[in-house]
């Protein structure tokens, strides 16, 4: 089997799987249902009849009928099975999402989307009894409802890419159909490892930019105690979500980051350490060291993102009271170091579970050549270390 068949043998089982999802998702819930909630047999019977409605209109409706009318029907089972527990808003009500992107166009896309998320959030949250309660579950609406949508958006983008990648590949292979054995093979290989590139790096794009500004809008939002902390914390959480927004449009258009635009990497660092200070309440030292120079955009675009990973990873586990940036221009290497003192952790430990923002921030820095380091143990704080060529922006040493 030719490498494109695998690659279309691989995307029938991904397509077969989607479809699959919303039954394994269904049964999923009525078991924990079944086996974690205490419930009278009146009560269990009638949610295994919405359980059987649910699956029999998802495998009846789906695709047949009006893409509205099966939405709308499909978020009312979701919300009444809601009622029952959480678990089906949990798992089952990912179909809501799914479906909403898939068989809506459109703004009728968002629509559903946030139909769902509107029935979902109160079964995680609970009933809102006040104004400022209510406030934060339509805000908790709102930010899954831009959150779904802009990684379906991606995803479309690069399911595009993709598409186009594949056109263009099976045009050149027509083309050069009487030239066999290695030529082929050469094609198919670069073909695979664009999409595979282009995949990574909207991936870690996603994560470095899109994922953490979510999480500090969650943050920001969960923080809110008294109606008096609204408005600061509202704007924060503001300020965010459209930095995020700008983020996911650099992200599909791969455009530098939005701090490198204006100004050096230096002053770059500064503007993301005294955000990132501000937003945390944690002080961070900015320095730099040796002949301060411009670099490459792809040499600086990496070490930027390594920072606020970095920033991050010390705001989301490691309770820092106190955190220093480093940068260093050496002969012909740059080094970017981010200190701590928080919790630290066992870098072995993280390394096994496979954490996607240690390896994206190693795979950036190898890619250009680099080398990456992370010293860390429980209780002694973290240092995280990113070396690089000191590459010109024409390319050349600098």
């Amino acid at each position: 089997m030719t490498d494109t068949g695998r690659l279309d043998r691989w995307e029938r089982r991904l397509e077969a799987q989607v479809r699959l999802a919303p039954y394994v998702l269904l049964v999923l819930a009525t078991a924990l249902y079944w086996f974690a909630e205490a419930a009278g047999p009146g009560e269990r019977a009638a949610v295994l009849g919405l359980a059987a409605a649910a699956a029999a209109w998802v495998r009846f409706a789906a695709g047949r009928l009006p893409g509205g009318v099966y939405i709308a029907v499909l978020v009312a089972l979701i919300a009444a099975l809601g009622t029952a527990a959480v678990w089906f808003t949990a798992f089952f009500g990912f179909t809501g999402f799914l479906h909403s992107w898939r068989f809506l166009k459109g703004r009728w896309r968002f629509a559903g989307v946030a139909a769902t998320a509107a029935v979902s959030v109160p079964s995680y949250l609970g009933m809102p009894g006040s104004a400022v309660e209510v406030l934060v579950c339509l805000l908790f609406t709102a930010a899954i409802t831009a959150l779904v949508g802009l990684f379906s958006f991606v995803g479309d983008v690069t399911t595009e890419r993709s598409a186009e990648r594949k056109r263009t590949v099976d045009r050149l292979e027509a083309a050069l159909a009487e030239n066999a054995g290695l030529h082929a093979q050469l094609l198919v290989q670069a073909r695979e490892a664009g999409i595979m590139d282009e995949r990574q790096r909207i991936a870690a794009e996603i994560h470095d930019t899109l994922a953490q500004g979510f999480t500090g809008v969650i943050a920001q939002l969960e923080a809110v105690k008294d109606p008096a902390d609204w408005a600061e914390r509202s704007g924060k959480a503001m300020r965010l979500a459209r930095e995020g927004l700008a983020e996911a449009r650099r992200t599909v258009h791969a455009v530098v980051p939005a701090q490198l635009e204006a100004a050096g990497l230096h002053e770059a660092l500064e503007a993301v350490a005294e955000a990132w200070a501000q937003l945390h309440g944690v002080p961070v030292e900015c320095a730099a060291t040796g002949a301060v120079r411009p670099l490459h955009p792809e040499v600086e675009a990496v070490l930027l993102r390594v920072a606020q990973e970095s920033l991050a990873n010390a705001a989301k586990y490691a309770g820092a009271a106190r955190v220093a940036v480093t940068l260093s221009y050496i002969d012909e290497v740059v080094a970017l170091d981010v200190l701590d003192d928080g919790a630290g952790f066992d870098p072995a430990r993280v390394a096994e579970a496979g954490g996607f923002g240690l390896t994206s921030m190693r795979r950036r820095v190898e890619r250009l050549g680099g080398e990456f380091v992370i010293e860390s143990a429980p209780g002694e704080g973290t240092a995280v270390s990113a070396t690089l060529p000191a590459l010109s922006r024409e390319g050349t040493p600098a």
